[in-house]
C-alpha cells in the first residue's frame, strides 16, 4: 500500500473496490462481518462492521504481510472531500484517531458518498 509517514499523518490510497483474501477473512472474529474492501497496487483494506484491516505487502515478492487493524472506536472525527474531476482525480477522507491522523485518497473507482456512508454507520 502506498503508505508514507509524513508529519505524523498515515497516507494510504484506494484504487478500486476488490475481493477479501482468504488469510484476512481466516482473522475475522465471532460476529465480525466484511462491509467492502479497497485495492492499492499491492494491498488491500477491508472495512468490517467492527474495524478497518490494512493488508501491507511487503519486499519484492509480496509475501511478507504486515497487517494494521483501526477499530472504528478509536476514530474520534473524520473529513470527506469529492474530487474536482477535472484536475483533482482523487477524492479525499481525513481520520482523526487515538493515535494519530490517516488521510486516505479514494481512486476515481471509488464512490465518496457510499465511503462517507461506511465510515458514518461504523462510527455514529
Amino acid at each position: 500500500m502506498s503508505a508514507a509517514q509524513l508529519e505524523s499523518t498515515l497516507i494510504w490510497t484506494f484504487n478500486a473496490p476488490c475481493q477479501v483474501p482468504d488469510d484476512v477473512s481466516k482473522t475475522l472474529i465471532s460476529g465480525e462481518t466484511v462491509l467492502h474492501a479497497f485495492k492499492t497496487i499491492r494491498d488491500i483494506a477491508i472495512f468490517t462492521n467492527k474495524r478497518i484491516i490494512v493488508r501491507d505487502a511487503q519486499g519484492l515478492t509480496g509475501k511478507k504481510v504486515e497487517t494494521y487493524s483501526l477499530p472504528y472506536s478509536s476514530i474520534k472525527m473524520y473529513s470527506t472531500e469529492n474530487a474536482g474531476k477535472i484536475f483533482d482525480v482523487n477524492s479525499e477522507v481525513e481520520l482523526w484517531t487515538m493515535v494519530g491522523h490517516i488521510k486516505i485518497n479514494l481512486g476515481k473507482d471509488i464512490d465518496i458518498r457510499e465511503f462517507d456512508r461506511i465510515i458514518s454507520e461504523a462510527i455514529l
